[in-house]
């Protein structure tokens, strides 16, 4: 059937594959864990290559550094702006709707290594600002991951390429290339999605119960809630941004 051939058909046939599994052989569906994990794996692997190519070609495509410099404040307020507004709204949706009110988990069943990045991501939030966005070793913020440090290498680099001028064109090309490569990966990766969908499923039936599907769907419900009103507010900002604008 054509309609088969959509990936978001195929997820939902992995859904619906993993929540049959874990109802009915609870301890096959926990072993379907690591498929799950696997697949958010394999997009990690590409997140900060992704932004170190998109970044870095971007601010080099940029006509001037000034127009960098604009371009890189307005950006920041808006970021800025945008992050406030969405922390007030989730804090507001998560108060009222009380996603994952209910689930009981025993934290007893709970991996305690599961939780060790979190203890050491909290110990980290105490250094300062430039201890966490300036890495010791360029090679190091790549292989851990760790996207601030990844973006402000990539933020040089694109105005290395911009000073760079003529000369860069050949390794500007290179990154862009390589890029669309990355891109090609995250398309294959993407494939794989219906069987990590079935893998997380499976071992959250399994371990939790049928009974922890009512809080996902609910945490789901919060997810788009919370997106709409976001989308809603950021387009009302938008329009009035450029009204002001035209007016100005």
């Amino acid at each position: 059937m054509r309609v088969l051939k959509h990936l978001y058909v195929q997820v939902l046939i992995g859904l619906a594959a993993g929540i049959v599994v874990g109802y009915f052989a609870p301890s096959f569906g926990v072993e379907m864990k690591p498929l799950g994990d696997t697949f958010i794996r394999l997009i990690k692997m590409l997140i900060t290559l992704v932004i170190f190519c998109t970044v870095s070609v971007g601010i080099a495509r940029m006509e001037s550094l000034k127009q960098v410099g604009r371009v890189g404040f307005k950006t920041l307020l808006y970021f800025e702006v945008m992050t406030t507004i969405a922390l007030v709204i989730g804090l507001i949706v998560a108060n009222v709707l009380h996603p994952g009110a209910g689930l009981n988990i025993d934290p007893a069943t709970l991996d305690p290594h599961a939780m060790s990045h979190y203890v050491a991501d909290a110990h980290a939030a105490s250094s300062s600002f430039f201890d966490l966005i300036v890495p010791n070793s360029v090679v190091g913020a790549f292989a851990r991951g760790d996207l601030l440090q990844v973006l402000l290498f990539s933020v040089l680099f694109g105005i290395a390429l911009s000073i760079m001028s003529q000369r860069s064109r050949l390794l500007m090309r290179g990154i862009e290339q390589f890029g669309d490569a990355l891109m090609s990966i995250v398309g294959m990766i993407m494939r794989l999605a219906p069987l990590g969908a079935f893998g997380a499923i499976a071992f959250t039936v399994g371990k939790y119960g049928i009974s922890s599907l009512q809080q996902l769907g609910m945490l789901i419900l919060c997810f788009y809630v919370t997106s709409i009103l976001f989308i809603a507010q950021a387009s009302g900002c938008g329009r009035c941004s450029s009204i002001f604008a035209r007016n100005s």
